[in-house]
């Protein structure tokens, strides 16, 4: 209860700063990708696809949008922030249960993105909920529906497709061959009802996919580890400010020495043992993440792409968390107040405050 007590004052926080520089709505219209996921979810909800759609996206949230606002009448715009704020509150009351309260409250203090994402709207709590939704199934050996949540997931974002490579992995080590080909069926499925509308009105299943590829340095998603973050570094020094090249490299190492204790600490190989699925996806994911082969984006979006292994490195680096209450609730005051400020712009605040 005190954790999701904690949650709803960061979601307080946020909302009054935001409120105090910004007009709230027109902020949420302008952030992140939500024009993107709001246009595509007109498409879907009238069913009328221009030529000129954006198709980059993923469409999962927008599905959901479009499905929300058609039942409730509710705007598109308000259908996204319901679905994004609801999946962050059910993401967190799931960590409780999946790796206790303190790691809970940790995800759901330490990252910007996760705060903003959360209460401005945006995939990434979708994506979380079903990804937790996953693991609590499979804990509990519901196999057929934690390969229908990992599938579900892979349509909010691709990297969804690591936990159900996770399950399928398990339950080929386990000679479990039947559940395999259920597995794999509902997999199949899900990716196939999904792509369906992609190849009737643009002609390819995986025009999603095509539309990542400007962001690669080659054909290949995925290059050798770090090669990525430091050409990126290195090529466009002069579009981030340097607060900015701090955190994302503040976060760079986090994650990446959690990956490192996930291998040397005593505590996360028994977590591995008692779950194999979920340190098999923070494994892969980990390595997926130093190797994304993106020299503008993987530095500059590291501290979001990250989010699905934050867990499991919070779990890995246990033992050096501060647990103390008090600093918790001044990080549930201090961390919205930042995660608002930087979503209006900093230099924004900075303005508008000595007006």
């Amino acid at each position: 209860m005190t954790v999701l007590i904690l949650w709803f004052t960061t979601f307080l926080v946020f909302l009054l700063v935001v409120s105090i520089f910004r007009n709230y709505f027109s902020l949420v219209d302008q952030f992140g990708d939500n024009s993107d996921y709001i246009t595509i979810a007109y498409a879907i909800k009238h069913w009328s696809f221009q030529e000129d759609l954006s198709i980059k996206w993923f469409w999962g949230l927008s599905y959901l949008v479009a499905a929300v606002s058609l039942f409730t009448g509710a705007s598109l715009r308000t259908a996204l922030l319901l679905i994004s704020t609801l999946a962050s509150f059910a993401t967190i009351a799931l960590a409780c249960k999946l790796w206790g309260n303190w790691v809970a409250s940790f995800f759901t203090l330490l990252n910007f993105d996760w705060i903003q994402r959360s209460f401005l709207g945006g995939s990434d709590s979708l994506f979380m909920l079903l990804l937790c939704g996953t693991f609590l199934f499979v804990r509990r050996r519901y196999w057929l529906l934690a390969a229908l949540f990992a599938s579900l997931s892979t349509v909010v974002r691709p990297v969804g497709l690591f936990a159900l490579v996770a399950i399928a992995l398990t339950l080929a080590h386990r000679r479990e061959f039947k559940l395999l080909i259920a597995v794999t069926l509902i997999g199949l499925t899900v990716g196939g009802l999904y792509t369906l509308p992609l190849m009737t009105y643009f002609g390819g299943g995986f025009s999603n996919i095509v539309g990542y590829r400007a962001d690669w340095d080659s054909n290949l998603p995925i290059s050798w580890p770090l090669y990525a973050i430091i050409k990126g570094t290195i090529l466009y020094p002069r579009t981030t400010p340097w607060a900015k090249l701090v955190l994302d490299y503040g976060w760079i190492i986090l994650i990446l020495l959690g990956i490192i204790a996930m291998f040397t600490t005593k505590a996360f190989r028994q977590f591995a043992r008692n779950y194999p699925v979920e340190a098999l996806f923070a494994v892969i994911y980990g390595i997926f993440i130093y190797s994304y082969n993106s020299p503008f984006w993987t530095r500059a979006i590291f501290p979001r792409i990250a989010l699905p292994v934050l867990p499991f490195v919070l779990i890995a680096l246990d033992r050096w968390l501060p647990k103390n209450k008090f600093v918790l609730w001044m990080l549930g005051f201090i961390s919205p107040m930042l995660a608002a400020a930087s979503a209006v712009k900093i230099g924004n605040v900075m303005e508008l405050a000595t007006q």
